[in-house]
């Protein structure tokens, strides 16, 4: 369906916002076909001069892409509809393993995904012990800092994960016992690729571990799964690490078929190097 034409007696209505106008341009191409910098003009009643610089800044930006004197929908936007629809998509999945394994354990479960340098949590199901865990659904983290960091950076594809360690903040440390060099973090990432699960001892916060496991196989993880709680409490062994490692597992084998992988991040091949196993 064609997207309507913006007469005069619209033009008084015209969004006067940049974020108005960037999703008025972006709605001009609510349909099949490219268009000219006219036929935006035309849909968005936006003057000639304004649509022409926003054009040529959504360029830049990988929103659009123009061929010639055409302009079409740009990566930018594939790439965070196959996120948005993936993340959907791997909640729905996850969701009765999560609940499943926090019954099982009693520890705080979380799910997360790799966005850049950090971790974003989609779920956590929280504990009695958790009012001083600050994760929250939606916050972000260092992924070198967490469980779930490590286990992703680990077994996620190399074009996911370059722009990702590039980024990462060594310096910057959230407990003592955060890793802070480069040559460790590989270390880190060769152990757990050789175990399949990923320990965080008091790593992001004080007093607090966590054992975490890969959604996916080396090279194809989409996310991690975990299990939190007091160090004290945590036993950090096979003993947590096989229904955490089963629970990633399921839920690998319950997402669709027709999974969309995550593309945000465009990167190069990650030099880990052989992995390092631990003895």
């Amino acid at each position: 369906m064609a997207s309507p034409v913006v007469t005069a007696a619209d033009l008084d209505n015209t969004p006067n916002s940049v974020l108005d106008r960037v999703s008025l341009v972006l709605d001009a191409f609510d349909g099949p076909g490219r268009l000219t910098l006219a036929q935006v003009v035309r849909r968005t009643g936006l003057p000639r001069s304004s649509a022409h610089r926003m054009l040529d800044r959504l360029v830049q930006l990988r929103w659009l892409r123009r061929q010639g004197r055409d302009y079409e929908l740009g990566m930018r936007l594939v790439e965070l509809g196959s996120l948005a629809v993936h993340q959907d998509r791997l909640h729905k999945a996850a969701l009765p393993f999560l609940h499943e394994l926090h019954r099982a354990t009693g520890h705080t479960v979380h799910l997360a995904i790799l966005d850049g340098p950090d971790v974003v949590y989609l779920e956590k199901i929280a504990s009695r012990a958790a009012v001083a865990l600050p994760s929250r659904v939606g916050g972000r983290h260092p992924a070198h800092c967490s469980a779930v960091g490590k286990a992703i950076l680990a077994f996620a594809a190399d074009s996911a994960v370059k722009e990702s360690i590039s980024t990462l903040d060594l310096g910057t440390r959230r407990t003592r016992y955060s890793i802070a060099d480069a040559n460790a973090l590989r270390t880190e990432l060769g152990k757990v690729r050789g175990h399949g699960v990923a320990y965080d001892r008091e790593e992001a916060v004080a007093g607090f571990g966590c054992v975490a496991a890969p959604i996916g196989n080396i090279g194809e993880a989409v996310a991690a799964v975990s299990v939190c709680g007091p160090i004290q409490q945590m036993q950090l062994d096979h003993r947590l690490a096989a229904p955490v490692r089963m629970t990633a597992l399921g839920i690998w084998r319950n997402v669709d078929s027709s999974r969309v992988q995550p593309t945000l991040q465009q990167s190069r091949p990650l030099m880990m190097g052989p992995a390092v196993r631990a003895s």
